[in-house]
């Protein structure tokens, strides 16, 4: 069974940025993909950005386009996710799920695993 934990949480300034880290143990090569989803206060959790660990194919959400970049460090089984220019909006828990075989973005019952999150709080 495949284990995820994210980490690189923190409260920063709007205009800062952070990298969040999700490291991954167990049977890790049973998963073909791993996402990042936030999910603030009074919100549905909605889709970021998916790699995909055979190839590093990289997927984003619209939104999430310019501002997010999603990497992967297979030797460390880590994936990371970099935000820039912070906004307050962005605070939110952020969770990294894992796919056997496809990681949407928009449905987030389509991964099978998550982990616990890393709280992400952005001042103005």
């Amino acid at each position: 069974q495949v284990q995820l934990m994210e980490s690189g949480g923190g409260s920063v300034q709007a205009g800062g940025s952070l990298k969040l880290s999700c490291s991954a143990s167990g049977w890790t090569s049973s998963f073909n993909c791993i996402s990042w989803f936030r999910q603030a206060p009074g919100k549905e959790r909605e889709g970021i950005a998916a790699i995909y660990s055979p190839t590093g194919t990289t997927d984003y959400t619209d939104s999430a386009k310019g501002r997010f970049t999603i990497a992967q460090d297979s030797a460390k089984n880590t994936v990371y996710l970099q935000i820039l220019s912070l906004k307050p909006e962005d605070t939110a828990m952020y969770y990294c799920g894992a796919g056997r075989y496809f990681c949407s973005l928009y449905d987030r019952d389509a991964l099978d695993v998550w982990g616990q999150g890393t709280l992400v709080t952005v001042s103005s």
